[in-house]
């Protein structure tokens, strides 16, 4: 599974953050992130999902099952659905009008329009 380290170092890489920053959000030390990142040391399922968000790619691809490093639509709506910070939010927003519904939908296309400019 040599695979893993090169592409959680290349993901962390990419998303522009130190092995300290990347291990402060994470909340592991820099060691145990170094550990990873050699394959000295396996992260469990939590931690693997937590990075694969961090870095905006998916478990797959860093599993190295798929040449593909974005997530699929799936993947993206049950890291939000799943995400416990914005729970409330998913619900609001099932519970809202279809207008206000379609306004966000639209909103969140600019945001990821943005997002893919960077």
């Amino acid at each position: 599974m040599a695979i893993l380290g090169k592409r959680l170092k290349k993901a962390r890489e990419n998303a522009g953050y130190t092995q300290m920053e990347a291990a402060k959000k994470l909340g592991v030390s820099n060691g145990t992130l170094s550990g990873y990142e050699r394959n000295y040391r396996d992260p469990d399922t939590e931690i693997l999902n937590e990075m694969a968000d961090l870095y905006d790619v998916s478990v797959e691809w860093l599993m190295g099952r798929t040449e593909n490093p974005n997530r699929s639509d799936e993947e993206e709506f049950q890291a939000f659905a799943s995400n416990p910070k914005l729970n409330h939010f998913f619900r609001d927003v099932a519970a809202s009008e279809e207008q206000d519904q379609e306004e966000l939908r639209q909103i969140w296309e600019i945001i990821k329009q943005r997002k893919k400019s960077k």
